[in-house]
């Protein structure tokens, strides 16, 4: 991430430093930019089996691997607000509630650049006319460019979890304790 400017974008300046990999500095003009972390989303929808809905990625990072649905916060958008967004965009459902689950660290390579986000996961109901993942996927309408299908996966031990090709490492550790939760 050290060279990904190239030159200052306040002034042009080829002389542009990324000290301790903190934020970018411009000695020439003083400009600074702080390598701030992303706030991202994720939804944990499970029925009673404990069959998980994943989206499978349309595009990088990480094609064709499970993801949970969700995404970037977007801005003076609260973390809940961006959740449920999220689902409506990428599988066409409008979720009424949402409980927090816990947050995560992650890393979201994209076009070279590594970025730090803060992944913020809940977890949704089914609405209530589907009992089953399986039947709750039938009737969603999935968001073409960005995912390629959806799958329903029983999830009940580590192993379960360790075996799923998950795109990022914050699910794999939010659905750890997802299942640590639902055991208590």
């Amino acid at each position: 991430m050290k060279d990904f400017f190239k030159m200052c974008p306040s002034c042009g300046s080829k002389n542009i430093h990324f000290p301790n990999n903190r934020k970018w500095i411009c000695p020439d003009c003083g400009f600074e930019l702080y390598n701030n972390v992303a706030a991202a989303t994720g939804v944990i929808f499970c029925d009673d089996e404990n069959n998980i809905l994943f989206e499978l990625r349309a595009r990088q990072p990480k094609l064709g691997c499970y993801d949970l649905p969700g995404g970037f916060v977007e801005p003076d958008e609260t973390a809940e607000a961006a959740a449920i967004r999220e689902c409506r965009e990428e599988l066409g459902v409008e979720i009424k509630e949402i409980k927090f689950i816990c947050t995560n660290p992650n890393t979201y390579e994209y076009k070279g650049f590594a970025c730090k986000t803060c992944d913020i996961y809940f977890a949704a109901k089914l609405p209530p006319e589907y009992k089953t993942i399986d039947d709750f996927i039938k009737s969603l309408k999935i968001e073409e460019e960005e995912l390629s299908g959806l799958v329903s996966v029983k999830i009940e031990t580590e192993d379960d979890i360790e075996n799923a090709p998950l795109a990022f490492e914050s699910a794999r550790k939010t659905l750890k304790k997802w299942i640590k939760m639902r055991n208590e």
